[in-house]
């Protein structure tokens, strides 16, 4: 009992620690869903200001969901990316556009080659100022592109995908090359945005 109670005390020690760092070091998190979460982390890694991208799932009802419940479809979780940022160093709108410029969002339930509900379009806000962001963006598109149907919807509990999906196309960088071309990621994108796309 003695060392569960210690246990306990130095778990929540280690939350309260966690976030207090998260706090002194002003950084905010943006989620998005944009079809598969390798071909979303990469654009957010290199983004100047950006201090973790960690691809995941959200959205849905399913506590604690693997990689084959959510791509097997019926846990109502999306493939996702959360992304930790330091907003004097890059803005939410900057995220947003880098968002939009690397997903179709003229598809409903489908990006490229993967098609469900897993795969939706989804920009999760934590904030009334991102909810309030999202529109906005959303809105401005939709003088261009018609219709956007990518979901504008509150963030829920998001759950880090399993240790292999992180960092994907680092670890296999030949393999991601080979799925991005195949999938027709880069030349759907290409076709929806021209030169901005993917940037």
């Amino acid at each position: 009992m003695k060392t569960f109670t210690l246990t306990m005390m130095g778990l929540s020690a280690m939350f309260l620690t966690a976030a207090t760092v998260f706090a002194a070091n002003n950084v905010e998190k943006a989620t998005f869903a944009g079809g598969c979460f390798w071909c979303m982390e990469h654009p957010f890694d290199q983004l100047p200001g950006v201090v973790s991208v960690t691809p995941g799932y959200t959205g849905g009802q399913k506590l604690n969901p693997t990689y084959e419940e959510v791509s097997a479809g019926g846990t109502g979780h999306a493939e996702s990316v959360q992304i930790v940022y330091d907003p004097s160093k890059v803005t939410y709108e900057k995220l947003l556009d880098v968002f939009w410029h690397n997903i179709d969002p003229t598809t409903k339930d489908r990006q490229f080659c993967d098609v469900g509900n897993q795969y939706r379009s989804a920009i999760f806000y934590h904030s009334e100022k991102q909810r309030l962001a999202a529109i906005k963006s959303k809105e401005m598109l939709e003088q261009k592109h018609s219709p956007i149907v990518t979901q504008i919807v509150a963030a829920t509990e998001f759950y880090p995908a399993e240790e292999y999906h992180q960092h994907y196309y680092k670890k296999n960088p030949f393999r991601y090359k080979i799925y991005r071309g195949s999938c027709g990621r880069d030349s759907r994108l290409k076709e929806i945005w021209g030169a901005e796309a993917g940037h």
